[in-house]
């Protein structure tokens, strides 16, 4: 899995048929700082994450088996919201002291 932050939303009204009714993110990949890192992924989402927030994501065959995606032409999916990131004993990331 990686971390990413939602920097967006992703809308198609034309896609493949099972995919309808999937919510789309756009995904910017971060490090254990929360730093930005090259890359950007678009990934399904099925935890309800908003903008700004950090996730966890999964991509390639680990995407396809979760409940729920079996079958879909997905490469990525958004499988958890970050509640806090802990590094080193040091408090990197809070979600709730970011909506303060």
């Amino acid at each position: 899995m990686q971390m990413g932050r939602v920097i967006g939303t992703v809308v198609s009204t034309q896609k493949e048929p099972s995919l309808r009714g999937s919510k789309f993110l756009l995904l910017q990949f971060i490090d254990e700082e929360g730093s930005p890192v090259p890359g950007y992924e678009v990934a399904a989402d099925c935890v309800g994450a908003g903008v700004d927030e950090w996730v966890l994501v999964t991509r390639g065959s680990g995407a396809r088996i979760a409940p729920g995606s079996e079958h879909r032409p997905i490469d990525a999916l958004v499988v958890g919201i970050i509640d806090t990131v802990n590094l080193e004993d040091r408090l990197i990331y809070s979600k709730k002291d970011q909506y303060r």
